[in-house]
């Protein structure tokens, strides 16, 4: 299933989570601009878990949980990322207000990105991304707004069937792709296989759930049940 809207229009101008866009596209578009100094720039904003766990060594590299989160590998990479932003962030913030929510989004990435750095301490492999920071913001619509519609496209062969479904099938689904792939991984010694960090999606998702409620405004707007198709 692929989203691509939902179906919770949003209350509040979410300015927060359109802002959180524009950085990464506008860090990934400098990262294009690099050419043969890429590497050398995502050595020094990544995260290497191996670097992280030897932090009293050089505090500052600790920044790197931060500026990790605006890092992107490819074009799929940050227009399937900023897509899920865009369809779940703005209820999100709607639900906790602006600086509740850039707080939330921030801490999740955080909180993801030590979990990566857990499963796999001693890589030296840099990695980058917002969705763990992502993964958080899901975990928090899934509590917020089970009931809501989200429009996804199923590939059918060669056709697509766009249906909506709630957003409990779609996320708990996300959710238990992630967690199976974190699982798998254990076996092979290593939390990053095929370039997808599974425990830093893993950490960010529980990490909205366990939050969401602490940091949420004291009343969430009701919405109706939405009916599928």
């Amino acid at each position: 299933m692929i989203p691509i809207s939902d179906t919770t229009p949003h209350r509040s101008f979410p300015f927060v989570n359109y802002t959180i866009i524009i950085l990464n596209v506008a860090v990934f578009l400098f990262e294009v601009s690099l050419g043969s100094g890429l590497q050398s720039f995502i050595a020094h904003f990544a995260i290497v878990p191996a670097r992280i766990v030897r932090w009293h060594q050089d505090p500052w590299v600790l920044l790197t949980l931060i500026t990790a989160q605006f890092l992107h590998g490819g074009w799929m990479h940050i227009g399937g990322n900023m897509l899920y932003l865009w369809i779940f962030g703005d209820n999100v913030e709607d639900a906790m207000g602006h600086f509740r929510y850039l707080i939330f989004y921030l801490l999740g990435g955080v909180v993801a990105g030590l979990v990566q750095v857990a499963m796999n301490s001693h890589s030296t492999i840099p990695t980058l991304g917002a969705s763990g920071a992502i993964a958080a913001v899901l975990g928090a619509y899934l509590l917020f707004y089970p009931h809501s519609g989200v429009v996804v496209a199923v590939p059918i062969f060669f056709y697509l069937e766009i249906v909506t479904v709630p957003a409990i099938l779609v996320l708990g689904a996300w959710f238990l792709e992630q967690l199976l792939n974190g699982t798998l991984t254990i076996s092979t010694g290593a939390a990053v296989t095929g370039g997808v960090a599974w425990w830093a999606h893993v950490g960010g998702f529980t990490t909205g759930l366990l939050l969401a409620p602490v940091l949420k405004k004291k009343q969430v707007p009701h919405l109706p049940r939405t009916r599928w198709y």
